[in-house]
């Protein structure tokens, strides 16, 4: 059985390194998470030691005190690839964060990532992204970036198929296909294939209250790619980007808290999303409700499931005239996380 069973793709952001902090053990043992740092467009060189992420970025350092993950800067500008190469640098000194660089990186990047990994012996991650249909020239690609590394410093490969959606049918095959070209190219420590399939919600999607349900489209994927009879499967981990769509790692600090919100839930085939209120009278109300709908579901797990359950109990259950225990964006965001990585590493653990 491949190691680890799964690899969440996480923001540097605080309700997502909680959810990370407050999975049980067991499971954090069986998670790798795909750390990304936010875009900072425009920001100087020299200020980037003082970005508000930074602080967050520290705090998701100290929580690898035993276990492995990877911390990558997609959305690094140029002349930005220096200081935060110093910073990622730092962040791999533990040896349990490793760098990240890709075959579509600028060399700066890739010679800076290279060099950490030879540096701080703490391994490499390949991350190839397919957006949509495979192109064989980036095996060539990854060949040479490959080239430059140390013959002893483990690399990992991260495809990452990006949104996963049920628009997009033929994800399984696009990812056989890089598998097929990628696999050869090194001895790889882990392989692991992401995808995000958390539909990007939009005010009109939903409607206030009502449970509605989104295919689990990587899950699905992930699937069909079990079924293809490859021999690498049993060295394959799944990954995803958990209960937000894969745009979210775009994202910096927003402006007020918006005027609604969803809860989440996780099931075999489905997101469950309800909308509820986030403001006004009605807030506490709506969102115990939300709560209530979905505790209710023949899928639910139960509070003893883990932490993203006893939260939507107990929110469900608390008074209508206090909204103490009802939470904030975040922490839906929280709940959400813990309730899915909970179940994804329980459901990989039975295959």
């Amino acid at each position: 059985m491949a190691e680890p069973l799964y690899v969440p793709v996480l923001p540097v952001r605080k309700n997502a390194r909680t959810a990370y902090e407050h999975v049980r053990p067991d499971i954090q043992a069986a998670m790798a998470p795909l750390w990304n740092l936010p875009p900072c467009p425009g920001v100087p060189p020299a200020a980037l030691q003082k970005a508000y992420w930074q602080q967050e970025l520290n705090r998701v350092r100290a929580a690898h005190r035993r276990y492995p993950g990877w911390i990558d800067a997609p959305f690094a500008e140029e002349e930005q690839i220096p200081a935060l190469a110093e910073i990622l640098s730092e962040c791999s000194l533990s040896l349990l964060l490793r760098p990240v660089t890709g075959p579509r990186r600028i060399k700066a990047q890739q010679s800076a990532a290279l060099e950490t990994a030879r540096r701080n012996g703490c391994g490499l991650g390949i991350r190839v992204c397919v957006p949509g249909e495979w192109n064989g020239r980036t095996a060539e690609d990854v060949g040479q970036l490959l080239g430059h590394a140390e013959p002893d410093v483990p690399v990992d490969l991260l495809l990452d198929l990006g949104s996963v959606l049920p628009t997009r049918p033929d994800a399984g095959k696009e990812a056989l296909r890089a598998l097929d070209a990628l696999r050869p190219l090194a001895a790889w420590r882990t392989a692991a294939v992401l995808g995000g399939s958390f539909p990007q919600v939009t005010g009109d999607m939903l409607e206030l209250g009502q449970l509605h349900e989104e295919p689990r489209a990587d899950w699905h994927m992930w699937h069909e790619i079990q079924a293809s009879g490859r021999d690498y499967l049993s060295e394959l981990t799944y990954g995803d980007y958990g209960v937000q769509p894969v745009t979210a790692l775009t994202q910096g600090r927003g402006g007020g808290p918006p005027r609604w919100g969803v809860l989440r839930y996780t099931t075999d085939d489905w997101f469950v999303l309800c909308k509820v209120l986030n403001g006004g009278p009605d807030r506490t109300a709506s969102i115990r409700a939300a709560a209530r709908r979905i505790s209710e579901l023949p899928e639910f797990r139960g509070a003893s499931a883990g932490a993203g359950e006893t939260w939507l109990r107990d929110c469900a259950n608390g008074p209508l005239t206090i909204g103490k225990g009802t939470g904030q964006a975040p922490d839906w965001l929280r709940a959400g996380n813990i309730q899915h990585m909970t179940y994804v590493v329980r459901c990989l653990d039975q295959h």
